[in-house]
């Protein structure tokens, strides 16, 4: 029971990361509601996407 209380604590510290990381970026409106959107329906898996897809890296730019 402890175990799914922690889990469940990693995954709601990162969807505040993950949002307040969205809400911080330079994207465009729509893509900040929309994937603020995302996270917040589907936690885990809305966080995996926004993991793999959201973020620029600054390393893809050089």
């Amino acid at each position: 029971m402890e175990f799914a209380g922690i889990g469940g604590f990693i995954i709601l510290v990162l969807d505040i990361w993950a949002i307040v990381s969205i809400l911080t970026s330079g994207a465009s409106t729509g893509s900040k509601v929309l994937w603020t959107l995302l996270v917040l329906i589907l936690p885990v898996l809305g966080f995996i996407i926004w993991l793999v897809a959201g973020p620029k890296s600054s390393r893809a730019a050089v």
